[in-house]
């Protein structure tokens, strides 16, 4: 009687019993992790957390937030309207300023030297061709420096 040498017998046993052979890659990771909407999106949502009261005390503003059913990338104009899950970014005005500067980042904002002080900062979450989807303001005062 011939044997089969231990590493193709252990090979050929594994293969048998792993059950590994016809599988879906569904069944052995789950679910894609990015499923197509029914429906239409939900609105975007800008969310906008207080500045950072240590760093207003150095005289820097560091402001964070997140989008809700947008996300924040570095892709403009109107063909990436249709894109979807929704893409934008945001534009920043301080203090009523005439003009404002763009983000797409998506980290938190830091402003510094501005004076001290009463400020307001407006965050507007804008689509891909500058359209405001959302906004919010926050207030704050830069105090004296000692």
């Amino acid at each position: 009687m011939k044997t089969l040498p231990v590493p193709l017998v252990a090979l050929a046993f594994a293969l048998c019993t792993s059950g590994a052979f016809g599988q879906t890659a569904r069944e052995i990771r789950g679910p894609a992790g990015v499923v197509p909407l029914a429906s239409e999106e939900p609105p975007p949502k800008i969310i906008i957390d207080p500045p950072v009261a240590d760093w207003l005390a150095r005289g820097m503003v560091v402001i964070q937030y997140r989008a809700e059913n947008l996300r924040i990338v570095q892709v403009f104009g109107p063909a990436a309207l249709d894109v979807s899950p929704r893409i934008g970014h945001i534009h920043v005005t301080v203090d009523d300023a005439p003009w404002h500067w763009a983000d797409a980042s998506g980290e938190p904002l830091i402003i510094t030297r501005l004076p001290a002080g009463p400020h307001k900062v407006l965050i507007e979450l804008v689509n891909a061709n500058h359209q405001t989807l959302d906004q919010g303001v926050v207030n704050f005062v830069i105090p004296e420096a000692m």
